[in-house]
């Protein structure tokens, strides 16, 4: 098994996720040259910003990245054009099929990688021709499955003769080393990133991270289908409390509508969106992100010699 930084020619076998209003074209640039694939998440952009984004990510890094789409995207068929008119490596996707938009990325030499949630999708999408699967746990930051990283690995792994990446549940090496155990040939992070010096959300933002606890997460819109984790704050426990009452989803709107963006820019962590995955509890600093994704990868490699050696003991 290959693993993933030989087949997307990074140093480490590291994805950063393409999270909305934060993955910026420096942000990508940054995790980029810190060794990881760095991703500009197109969620929360217009075409217009799209392109200038991965342009000004052209300018910082000379290092493999890539962009995410959100394929619910108003504007994905603009999207799905310009990483090809900009000459963009790998694209992954999220909330929906690439199907329409395969041919036309692999055309121009395209890597494509979905984000699945499920081993049935994941077969579905190899033989649409996508090159890898990210198969993304619940334990995950913002829009969520059901699947535990733990079960869903290596369902999926075996669902597919495809390279898979493990996502969700994972901010040290100790998780890494699982999921390479379970199958994964990389692994994708989110919520260990956000807490680095480059990432461009609210220091308040920052400082909740660095507060949570390990149950500090919470899920809402999981009763009307539509699961997204985030900390809990006045905003999430409310959204909870009234679903569970049998608000429509016209109120619980009202509660989300630009909250993402007012914790991002404005650092509103009352009110805001404060999407972040169960291993919150596992942030204690903020740090270069070339010391995030450096540990990550050492420690992971650490971990499997050490447990190579007890191997060799029996």
């Amino acid at each position: 098994m290959k693993l993933l930084n030989e087949i997307l020619g990074t140093r480490y076998p590291i994805i950063q996720g393409g999270m909305a209003n934060i993955a910026t074209g420096e942000f990508a640039a940054a995790c980029s040259n810190a060794g990881a694939l760095g991703l500009i998440g197109s969620g929360g952009m217009n075409a217009d910003t799209l392109r200038e984004n991965i342009r000004r990510c052209k300018e910082l890094t000379d290092r493999p990245f890539g962009v995410n789409i959100m394929l619910m995207h108003p504007q994905a068929d603009a999207f799905a054009d310009i990483v090809v008119e900009e000459g963009v490596r790998v694209v992954t996707t999220g909330a929906g099929n690439p199907g329409k938009y395969i041919a036309k990325w692999k055309a121009a030499g395209i890597t494509v990688i979905p984000v699945v949630a499920a081993a049935v999708l994941a077969r579905h999408l190899e033989k649409l021709g996508v090159d890898a699967i990210i198969a993304e746990g619940t334990e995950s930051g913002g829009h969520v499955g059901e699947m535990t990283t733990m079960a869903l690995v290596p369902q999926v792994v075996d669902a597919v003769n495809l390279p898979v990446i493990a996502a969700g549940g994972i901010a040290d090496g100790r998780q890494m080393a699982a999921a390479l155990a379970l199958g994964a040939c990389g692994v994708q992070v989110g919520t260990c990133l956000l807490v680095s010096r480059e990432c461009p959300i609210h220091e308040n933002y920052k400082a909740a991270l660095l507060k949570a606890k390990d149950s500090d997460t919470i899920v809402t819109g999981r009763i009307g289908g539509t699961p997204v984790r985030v900390l809990k704050n006045k905003m999430s426990r409310e959204y909870v409390r009234q679903e569970k009452a049998g608000a429509d989803k016209m109120e619980l709107e009202k509660f989300t509508l630009g909250s993402l963006r007012r914790a991002v820019f404005e650092g509103d962590t009352d009110t805001g969106s404060l999407m972040a995955g169960q291993v919150s509890g596992m942030l204690h600093e903020i740090r270069p992100v070339a010391d995030i994704v450096a540990d990550l990868n050492d420690g992971a490699f650490a971990r499997i010699a050490e447990m190579q050696q007890l191997c060799g003991n029996r």
